[in-house]
């Protein structure tokens, strides 16, 4: 690493001296000292990055973009060993771990990823992980495409290296799995190349596995930014998911904060894409699900995400292990602005999400049904062989499903009273917005609507938490419009929220007796007329 950044300045302080030779040459003209004009004034790249770029540059900058979703020409010209913030909790920094630790593996997937970017994911792993206990770093190349990718090894004593390339494009389950059957040291760390671990974020995580071996951990990850590849720090948070298996990031329980601790780790529900095990452990429940397909999910806000871990919703806390965040273990991780691999990751995320549900889910798996909107049987989507994966769980005498919800996380709500339309043509209108409206039958989600056993109707989708409030279908008590709010707001404005339906009849509000129906191709709420709804999917009849 060292040689690479020699390298790197003696090009750079090359490049000085040109420059300072051509200011020696004469005054440039004018219009030639002014501001480029951005080529990309709509590229994410440009919009916060690069606006004194020349038009060549901004040219190179905007296609390697457009190729790996990060600025590749800003990395290829920063050190590859730079330092990074040490956004630490302080009391981290005091802390004292046994001399003896489990000796480490560290797997590193990529696909079609910038040379700079794993080189500069390679050098922080040997800069900052005592060398007694890096045992080796395995490189699996999951079928990249791009030819840039050349081998590339650090030669270090006692470290081995080792490339595993796949001649076909397998997913980010089978490439995990590779690199996991390539290790050798006693505890994995599997993670994604386009990362910089910072200072000390071995330690806490070897140490917390040789206290228990059936805890698998993850550190913090704080964001890289994609355009200017500055490093922005996050708060130690858990690792979440909703019914559509969508992660996010959320609270700790509350007793974690009641320590007053923000070093100490946290119990966490679930797993994003980085993760550190003890490797016989991981082996031993069967932690990587070959049967995954393609490369994790794609991000939205209340967290930033690559590659969630499905398999270890139901596989670590069930069968025997738990999962924990580790505060003192810091990892920058790049967000990217879109993934090479697929600009649209849903198909294959309904279909991993499907293949958890069936597998570990139990009398809660029409609950991604519902949240994908998919009929509860006969959904046309396939979701591979599973036999060997429910053997597995039989084998390991895993806890049922409900034991997670009820004690793991029971912040999920349960939509055991449910009914669920996919086919009238109610539909949440323009939002942001309070009325809904008929339409035209599309099938998406604006469109879904969901009828409670307490009487509250909702539209436009169902929420996976006890803590978000749904959109109710309400009565305002004035005028011929129904409306639609957050189920809190409108009880606060003395709205109706509750409805009397049965399967084929109408749709009457309890507090003025008044129905939802169609009248001239609009929605209205007026004196029933004899108007009939009916759900397409029933979860329970009631």
């Amino acid at each position: 690493c060292v040689y690479m950044c020699i390298t790197i300045f003696f090009f750079a302080l090359a490049n000085h001296l040109e420059i300072m030779h051509d200011k020696g040459a004469g005054k440039k003209p004018l219009e030639d000292l002014k501001e480029p004009a951005l080529l990309f004034p709509e590229s994410a790249l440009f919009k916060n990055w690069g606006k004194n770029l020349t038009h060549d540059e901004q040219r190179d900058a905007q296609a390697a973009f457009e190729q790996y979703g990060y600025n590749v020409y800003l990395s290829d010209r920063l050190p590859i060993d730079r330092l990074l913030p040490d956004t630490r909790d302080q009391r981290c920094a005091t802390k004292v771990y046994p001399e003896t630790l489990p000796t480490l593996s560290v797997v590193l997937i990529y696909l079609d990823e910038a040379l700079s970017i794993i080189k500069r994911a390679v050098c922080s792993i040997i800069d900052r992980t005592p060398a007694h206990l890096l045992k080796e770093i395995i490189l699996v190349d999951d079928h990249s495409t791009n030819g840039s990718l050349k081998v590339w090894l650090v030669l270090k004593p006692h470290l081995k290296m080792l490339i595993v390339k796949h001649h076909q494009q397998l997913g980010l389950a089978q490439a995990r799995l590779s690199g996991w059957r390539a290790a050798t040291a006693e505890v994995v760390a599997i993670l994604d190349a386009h990362i910089e671990v910072n200072v000390m974020w071995a330690e806490p995580l070897l140490a917390r596995i040789k206290q228990d071996r059936t805890v698998v951990v993850s550190p913090v990850f704080d964001r890289v930014n994609y355009y200017d590849l500055n490093v922005v720090q996050y708060n130690p948070a858990a690792h979440a998911f909703d019914w559509a298996m969508w992660c996010m990031y959320e609270s700790f329980q509350p007793a974690w904060y009641s320590l007053h601790d923000e070093s100490l780790p946290g119990k966490s529900p679930a797993v994003m894409g980085i993760l550190v095990a003890d490797r016989v452990f991981l082996g031993e429940i069967g932690g990587l699900d070959g049967g995954m397909k393609v490369y994790g999910v794609i991000p939205r806000m209340t967290m930033y995400v690559t590659n969630f871990e499905l398999q270890y919703i139901g596989i670590v806390w069930t069968c025997g292990g738990s999962i924990e965040i580790v505060p003192c273990s810091k990892i920058a991780h790049i967000e990217r602005a879109h993934k090479p691999y697929a600009r649209d990751l849903s198909k294959f995320m309904m279909r991993n999400a499907l293949r958890v549900a069936e597998i570990w889910m139990d009398e809660y798996k029409y609950h991604v049904n519902i949240a994908w909107g998919l009929p509860l049987k006969d959904h046309g989507i396939d979701i591979g062989d599973i036999s060997e994966r429910k053997s597995l769980r039989e084998k390991l005498n895993c806890k049922p499903f409900s034991w997670y919800v009820e004690n793991v996380y029971p912040a999920l709500a349960t939509w055991k009273d449910v009914r669920f339309n996919r086919k009238a043509c109610m539909d949440q209108g323009p939002t942001p917005g309070h009325i809904p409206i008929a339409y035209n039958c599309h099938y998406y989600h604006p469109q879904h609507t969901f009828y409670r056993q307490n009487g509250e109707f909702y539209v436009g989708g169902i929420k996976s938490h006890k803590y978000n409030d749904n959109r109710c279908l309400a009565d305002p008590g004035t005028g011929n419009l129904p409306a639609l709010y957050p189920c809190k707001e409108a009880i606060k404005k003395s709205m109706g929220i509750h409805w009397n339906f049965t399967q084929g009849g109408e749709l009457r509000t309890q507090k003025t007796k008044r129905c939802v129906e169609i009248k001239d191709n609009q929605l209205v709420i007026q004196d029933c007329t004899g108007q009939r709804w009916r759900m397409l999917y029933v979860v329970r009849n009631f």
